[in-house]
């Protein structure tokens, strides 16, 4: 298993461009290159799942099977914000960080005081220990991991506006398992509605109780369905929980 930190973050390089989704799709076309396999299974969440949808769309020569958790397919998202006043609402972030330099400033202030409020707001009060909170704000206060890390925000932004189109529409072949915590603060369980049409061969699990961070919140649940999905021949029909 590869566990990559993405472009500009943590300890990455921290280049002033190269935040779209066709650079970092490369980024980890190039990365399995160089680990000389041809093919792997791509797990995201977050923006991470982003991301592994979009190289999954473009590079399914490269994917055998795809896993993401709370992360939305972009034409799916667009579409929400389209129709769905709730997520325009939970998206407030998503423009603040269009701002410059203002929301880099805010949040590396005070050692990251504002990065521990915002996680600890989003999950449930077991899901992070003052440690966890500890390393994600020391990560993101790293000299230039702030502009970096909204930077892949206002490039997705530029993106959309621009009324760009997805690396093959967004269709994506390979076998695609979608684990969802219900009680995300900033993705509305819409973004999890109708996305047979992009993910023929899906499978979604919906965790009622979960949060945004899913994945920790409960992580025994999460990893026997990643397990199952991997181990399992996927069939075309679509399955729902």
């Amino acid at each position: 298993m590869i566990a990559p930190d993405l472009r500009g973050y943590n300890d990455t390089e921290k280049p002033a461009r190269g935040y779209d989704l066709l650079t970092l799709t490369s980024d980890v076309a190039e990365m399995i290159k160089s680990l000389r396999y041809t093919r792997a299974v791509i797990v995201g969440h977050d923006w991470g799942g982003v991301l592994a949808w979009t190289f999954a769309a473009r590079f399914p020569e490269m994917t055998s099977k795809l896993v993401v958790m709370n992360a939305p397919h972009l034409a799916a998202y667009q579409r929400e914000l389209r129709r769905n006043f709730a997520q325009w609402r939970k998206s407030w972030y998503v423009y603040f960080f269009q701002i410059p330099r203002l929301p880099e400033a805010l949040l590396t202030s005070d050692h990251g005081r504002r990065i521990k409020q915002l996680l600890r707001r989003s999950a449930p009060a077991t899901t992070f220990s003052e440690e966890d909170l500890a390393r994600y704000a020391e990560a993101f206060c790293k000299p230039g991991v702030a502009t970096a890390a909204i930077n892949w925000y206002r490039a997705a932004a530029r993106y959309m506006l621009t009324g760009a189109r997805l690396p093959n529409e967004g269709r994506v072949s390979a076998p695609t398992l979608l684990i969802w915590g219900a009680q995300d603060a900033a993705l509305d369980i819409g973004q999890t509605i109708g996305l047979e049409r992009w993910a023929p061969k899906l499978t979604v699990r919906v965790l009622p109780e979960a949060s945004h961070w899913v994945q920790q919140d409960a992580p025994a649940l999460v990893n026997s369905y990643v397990l199952d999905f991997l181990r399992a021949d996927m069939s075309s029909e679509k399955t729902r929980s």
